[in-house]
């Protein structure tokens, strides 16, 4: 059965990762223009925070969903899994920003007190250090500077995942209908990446057989 492909021709593909960048920003944007012109509400600070907050898991999501849907579907979308990395890491720290800059009017001891008093916020600031980290070495340079410790470093996300989910669980008291659907999708995403080197392991053990088949008959 051939795979569907949705991947764009050869010549088109780094102009695509551009516009992808762009094309990611601009809910931020869209969302800062309407917070400028008064357009969120009674507590627009709370609300572009939150939004930021909402982009920066979604990015994450699809980040997460290169690999399953390769192996799945056959949907090659490697090249765009550093760009929405790094979309994920850029909405993350906005969010910080947000935060701190306009929340909390860049008062330290405020922050401090409120970590202590809320401690989803003390997940996420973890969360958003180790994707610091990532997005850093998101780069060709580490890549053949670091070697094999580059993948170890890289399995970090499974941290950031879990800084990202309690962050988001944590809070509000009450979790609503699309919480429980991004939370479900992030630890979908976990287990999948657990069980995927059992997978490949059968799938490569089922070729072997039909590689020696095709051996003999020839």
């Amino acid at each position: 059965m051939m795979a569907l492909s949705l991947a764009l021709p050869k010549r088109w593909q780094p102009a695509s990762v551009w516009a992808l960048y762009v094309v990611g920003l601009v809910p931020a944007a869209w969302e800062f223009y309407l917070g400028a012109t008064d357009q969120l509400g009674a507590d627009a600070v709370k609300t572009f925070e939150l939004f930021l907050g909402l982009w920066a898991i979604r990015f994450l999501l699809l980040t997460l969903a290169v690999t399953p849907a390769r192996d799945l579907f056959g949907w090659n979308y490697l090249r765009y899994r550093r760009a929405l990395g790094l979309l994920c890491f850029y909405y993350a720290l906005m969010h910080l920003t947000v935060y701190m800059v306009l929340d909390q009017a860049l008062d330290v001891q405020a922050v401090i007190d409120d970590v202590l008093k809320r401690p989803f916020i003390m997940f996420g600031m973890a969360g958003l250090v180790t994707l610091l980290a990532l997005a850093l070495t998101s780069n060709n340079f580490s890549i053949k500077r670091l070697g094999k410790k580059w993948i170890w470093l890289h399995r970090l996300i499974y941290i950031i995942v879990a800084c990202g989910a309690l962050h988001f669980a944590l809070s509000t008291k009450v979790l609503s209908t699309e919480q429980y659907i991004y939370i479900g999708l992030l630890i979908a995403m976990i287990l999948y990446r657990s069980y995927r080197p059992i997978m490949m392991e059968k799938r490569r053990a089922a070729r072997k057989p039909a590689a020696v088949s095709r051996s003999k008959a020839a």
